[in-house]
């Protein structure tokens, strides 16, 4: 029976796997193992708890129901009603952070960084940040930007041993990072942002200071694209100024 469990378990993850369009050295490198501890999964042997664990939230999959059907027990599972402890840490790829350690960084923050088109001018726009119960993380989403086509939606990555997180999207192979220094006391991130921007008719890396100012209700001036002579450009000339000014950030060249 046991055997029978565990071969729908791996049924599970290969299915997964197809609708994901994922090869085995894509699923190591997102679920930050070894090829070769892919390979042991997928043959059905056995492996660690937090290797099963980080495979099931690449996937998308009830690590609960998971490891219940890997290990032949489908019953003794947790009481109903009681959520499991794994459903508030986020994998051990993202820094292994528990809901209770980042509850601070949830809320809406104004999102400040230089245009990349037209100098002298910011751009200034919402970023809301959430708990994704399905997948265990920090999920953060833009809104109210003057591009609204170019909005991106990822997932926080904080490290246990550094004073920086990191915002990264990730869409098609496409990829954004914005590393920022963990919330003050202020509720202000800032730090650098890296991305590719269209220029005439090339996409073209950028990287630019970025603010993340949290605030409990907006105004509706304080997003768009903001030039000299607007309300909020000298105000946000100055924060954006203090972020390399500070040492939070460092352009080089």
């Amino acid at each position: 029976m046991a055997a029978a469990e565990r071969n729908a378990g791996l049924a599970r993850i290969k299915t997964a796997m197809i609708e994901k369009k994922m090869t085995q050295a894509e699923l190591a490198d997102a679920a930050d193992c070894h090829e070769k501890t892919i390979q042991n999964l997928l043959h059905g042997r056995p492996v660690r708890d937090q290797t099963l664990f980080d495979v099931c939230m690449v996937l998308g999959l009830d690590f609960e129901e998971i490891k219940a059907t890997w290990s032949g027990q489908t019953a003794g599972r947790d009481e109903p009603g009681r959520p499991s402890a794994s459903k508030d840490v986020a994998p051990v790829y993202m820094g292994a952070y528990s809901r209770a350690a980042v509850d601070h960084y949830l809320g809406s923050y104004l999102t400040l960084r230089p245009s990349f088109t037209v100098e002298g001018q910011f751009v200034a726009y919402r970023t809301d940040i959430t708990w994704d119960g399905d997948w265990p993380s920090l999920l953060f989403e833009e809104g109210d930007r003057p591009d609204a086509t170019y909005a991106h939606r990822g997932r926080l990555y904080i490290p246990a041993s550094s004073m920086f997180i990191h915002l990264v999207s990730l869409t098609k192979g496409s990829m954004r990072m914005v590393i920022v220094s963990q919330i003050d006391r202020a509720g202000m991130m800032r730090g650098l942002i890296t991305t590719l921007n269209k220029q005439k008719a090339v996409l073209v890396p950028v990287s630019a200071p970025i603010v993340y100012l949290r605030r409990e209700t907006f105004q509706p001036d304080v997003f768009g694209d903001i030039g000299p002579g607007h309300a909020h450009y000298e105000e946000y000339a100055s924060i954006l100024a203090e972020t390399t000014g500070q040492g939070y950030a460092r352009l080089v060249g």
